[in-house]
């Protein structure tokens, strides 16, 4: 390993040939340094949001990542952390994290770019194929579900409720237990 590839964090994958670059895991938070690896990943694909002068990582963007060998893991003290033990971390720290992961991995897989949606009162924020965000709206607000769980009638009016008024389509994507998500479209309807 050359010097700069120490110094940077950076990591040439001899198998796929693709640099991975360094991340940190402290305190529920994942930063990188703007490597040009980091950079070009967000330029192309919208993975991470800058935070000054670093790029923040949801867990599921940092897990992705971490599974698609683009980035390495490391905790505050410089230790490589696991994909595994990194997975185990994320299910204490949020809440239904493997079937919003789940979804966040289909929905990657099928080239569409995903984002939180807290703001909006739900899971993710998706837009559609080609489109980034900044360039143009989201298309639709998804919020995970397993296939045992049940929403109420009014749960169920009030995501409808915020997709609407949001100008969004609500999905309910649906996590079986193999890890297989189906989608659920809802929208209103004028008589």
């Amino acid at each position: 390993m050359s010097k700069k590839q120490k110094k940077t964090g950076e990591i040439k994958d001899e198998e796929t040939s693709i640099k991975k670059f360094k991340a940190v895991f402290s305190k529920e938070r994942v930063l990188a340094d703007k490597s040009d690896e980091a950079v070009d990943l967000y330029n192309k694909s919208r993975y991470g949001e800058y935070v000054e002068d670093k790029i923040q990582y949801s867990l599921v963007e940092a897990l992705h990542l971490l599974e698609r060998k683009r980035a390495m893991l490391k905790d505050a003290k410089g230790k490589n952390i696991k994909i595994d033990v990194f997975r185990k971390i994320c299910e204490k720290l949020e809440k239904n994290f493997w079937i919003r992961y789940c979804v966040f991995r289909d929905l990657r897989q099928r080239g569409y770019i995903v984002k939180t949606a807290l703001k909006f009162g739900a899971d993710f924020r998706v837009y559609d194929k080609g489109i980034k965000p900044g360039d143009d709206h989201a298309k639709w607000i998804v919020y995970p579900l397993h296939e045992t769980e049940t929403l109420t009638l009014y749960e169920f009016s009030a995501k409808n409720r915020v997709a609407h008024s949001t100008r969004k389509t609500l999905l309910l994507a649906v996590v079986d237990d193999e890890g297989d998500v189906s989608y659920w479209n809802s929208s209103w309807v004028k008589p």
